[in-house]
């Protein structure tokens, strides 16, 4: 009998349901630890100071858990809070996904540096004051 059929709990990128709930969990409390002191992080950084999990920084599950976080804390009106999460080298800014999430939510991202900023401000003023 295949292996799936005698374990069948949902698996999200090779991780159980649990592990990634409690990886994205971590990530989220990274994130708003961030926004309150109002500093970005690198991805790498991030993935390092999960626990929950092992991920590595260009992971196809990186951008999934990413954009689950951003979308329930966007549909929340918390800002999108993966705005904080940018390219270690290069434009220190949010990778293409970020801005793509943006747009598929219904945000104005004709300006992507203007959005961008925006968007920070309005993810750490309102975690500044939590």
């Amino acid at each position: 009998m295949p292996e799936y059929l005698h374990n069948p709990e949902p698996r999200y990128f090779g991780y159980t349901l649990d592990q990634w709930k409690k990886a994205k969990e971590e990530m989220q409390q990274i994130l708003i630890g961030r926004a309150k002191a109002g500093v970005t992080i690198c991805y790498s950084e991030l993935v390092a100071q999960v626990r929950a999990i092992k991920m590595e920084p260009d992971s196809y599950a990186l951008p999934h858990m990413l954009g689950e976080i951003s979308s329930e804390e966007d549909g929340a009106g918390r800002g999108m809070l993966t705005v904080l999460v940018v390219h270690k080298d290069s434009d220190m800014e949010p990778g293409r996904g970020f801005f793509e999430l943006a747009r598929q939510r219904g945000h104005d991202i004709s300006d992507p540096l203007k959005f961008w900023v925006a968007e920070m401000n309005r993810v750490c003023s309102y975690w500044a004051r939590k």
